[in-house]
């Protein structure tokens, strides 16, 4: 099965019931719904915000196991085997050994840890919004692994140059994806 997004949400309030990995969850899926119109895939964006709200289904009851649970609890629930790798793809390096194939896994594995630093520079601003911020203010704190220290820099880099694209690139396009969701604070 291919869930919907609704359908997706559904399947990781099973798993999930804190307010922040929830908000996570729609963040990412927005974020990778976004990345496929922007990419010229609108016909996969459905697809691409299904694996994005589905991507940490495990991380809150077994973050010990992160991406080493999700394909149980996504076979308990009829998920397709494809959606299972590139949900389990964006934990490669860090804990899973499923490397990401597919442009939409690749996006994923960049943009993941990049929405959480995007997310905690735009609550430091004024503003507190992603609406006004720009990709010299998220550069700046990328560079101090003090600030937001859990958001890994290294996968960011990595993700960016998987993509083939200059870090500031995956940036701007992130800073623009998270303003059109409706799910960012």
């Amino acid at each position: 099965m291919i869930p919907t997004a609704e359908e997706a949400y559904e399947i990781v309030k099973k798993y999930n019931q804190g307010e922040f990995h929830l908000s996570h969850a729609r963040i990412v899926g927005d974020v990778l719904a976004w990345y496929a119109r922007d990419l010229g895939l609108a016909d996969e964006a459905e697809y691409w915000r299904a694996v994005g709200i589905l991507h940490d289904i495990d991380f809150e009851l077994y973050p010990q196991e992160h991406c080493w649970k999700a394909p149980e609890l996504l076979r308990e629930n009829g998920v397709d085997e494809d959606m299972i790798h590139a949900v389990v793809s964006h934990g490669y390096g860090i804990c899973s050994d499923v490397k990401p194939e597919r442009l939409m896994e690749k996006v994923l594995f960049a943009a993941d840890e990049l929405t959480g630093l995007i997310g905690a520079v735009a609550v430091m601003r004024p503003s507190k919004s992603v609406d006004d911020l720009e990709v010299k203010s998220v550069r700046k704190k990328f560079k101090d692994r003090k600030f937001a220290a859990g958001c890994d820099r290294d996968v960011i880099a990595r993700g960016a140059e998987e993509l083939g694209w200059e870090l500031d690139q995956l940036i701007e396009k992130t800073i623009l994806a998270m303003r059109e969701s409706p799910n960012v604070a």
